[in-house]
């Protein structure tokens, strides 16, 4: 024990996370209260070793060597409500399961978060990625987030706007990454309701079954059976398991850009004169964001792809999967291959959507 906290060494990494590679770390700590952290981040100073938060471990690949310094844990749990106007307040601490959360939020018939089912890991990790599926980002819901400074040692509750919220982006893997720990995040949801149905596939799962306005319910249900379909739902008997979700962040391109990868699809036969690349509006009216399964699956890297002990899910094109024993130099050498692949054929650079823990 240390100043009130266990402080465990050597913990293996890979099964903490979802990918199931990695080495482990020098130090590890579960915070289960406030205190925990402040205590955590004391003994890291001392020891001159720097810190990784550590949610779910669904959006991470740990490298083979692990990590040098004190991997933390949050565990903070707790979930309360309050009433604002017409809406609900609902704040959950960072150690929260996510889906659990969407989950309650359903059930007690509040909307915002309903496309979102099924995403594994832990509410502090929404807001750092933007977590979002179906057409629904956490950033349309977030109030505000409640954050520990990691340089002052000083909370703050930051606002929806300074969070800085856009595509898979937020302060806190960007502008100001590893300067704040997520404490709690509150989400402003609507009591009774609609759902939201942007995204195509939840369009035609409703189409087919002529239900013209689903309950919450029934788009939580949907999205959880759209996503284990996909395998993006942890199931110990599923062969796609072992993966971090989407690897690939779809790509953001100006219209310039866009006409010029149509064109050579064009030359390749990837697509015919009549035919266009599948692609999605943005916040911007000169920037559209094309599929990066697309991209992939045109570049030679279908469903259930094998190489070696890595691959791509045969239920879905992004996620790139540990098929058992592999090692992390290997999910980095596959994913390389695939971006040298795409880079070659349509100039695009793939962003992988993982931390990647302990390769610097």
């Amino acid at each position: 024990m240390t100043a009130g906290i266990r402080v465990q060494e050597n913990v293996a990494l890979a099964p903490l996370t979802t990918l199931q590679v990695g080495g482990a770390a020098r130090f590890f700590v579960e915070a289960k209260t406030e205190q925990d952290i402040f205590a955590a981040l004391s003994f890291a100073e001392k020891r001159g070793v720097p810190i990784f938060v550590l949610g779910g471990g669904s959006n991470l690949l740990v490298s083979d060597a692990g990590f040098s310094g004190l991997v933390l844990k949050i565990g903070l749990r707790g979930i309360a409500f309050a009433k604002d106007k017409n809406e609900i307040l609902l704040t959950a601490q960072a150690g929260e399961d996510w889906d659990s959360i969407v989950s309650l939020s359903v059930n007690k018939n509040l909307a915002g978060v309903e496309c979102l089912s099924g995403i594994p890991g832990s509410v502090g990790a929404t807001p750092v990625q933007n977590v979002g599926a179906y057409g629904q980002e956490v950033s349309e819901t977030i109030s505000s987030v409640r954050v520990l400074d990691c340089e002052t040692k000083e909370t703050a509750n930051l606002t929806n706007a300074e969070c800085g919220f856009a595509y898979r982006t937020s302060i806190f893997n960007s502008t100001h990454k590893n300067k704040f720990i997520v404490l709690n995040v509150t989400f402003r949801l609507k009591p009774n309701g609609q759902p939201l149905l942007r995204y195509a596939d939840l369009q035609r799962f409703f189409a087919e079954k002529k239900v013209e306005q689903p309950s919450l319910s029934e788009v939580r249900q949907a999205v959880l059976q759209i996503r284990a379909a996909k395998s993006m739902v942890i199931c110990d008997e599923d062969e796609n398991r072992r993966s971090a979700g989407s690897f690939f962040k779809n790509t953001i391109v100006d219209l310039e850009k866009f006409a010029a990868i149509e064109a050579k699809a064009r030359r390749l036969s990837l697509i015919d004169d009549k035919q266009n690349i599948p692609h999605f509006p943005t916040a911007s009216d000169d920037r559209v964001k094309i599929p990066a399964a697309w991209l992939i699956e045109k570049s030679g890297f279908c469903k259930g792809y094998i190489c070696g002990r890595v691959g791509i899910s045969s239920n879905h094109t992004l996620a790139v999967i540990n098929r058992g024993g592999a090692t992390s130099n290997e999910v980095v050498e596959f994913v390389r291959q695939i971006q040298t692949q795409v880079k070659n054929i349509f100039d695009v650079e793939l962003q992988p959507e993982p931390i990647w823990l302990g390769f610097e």
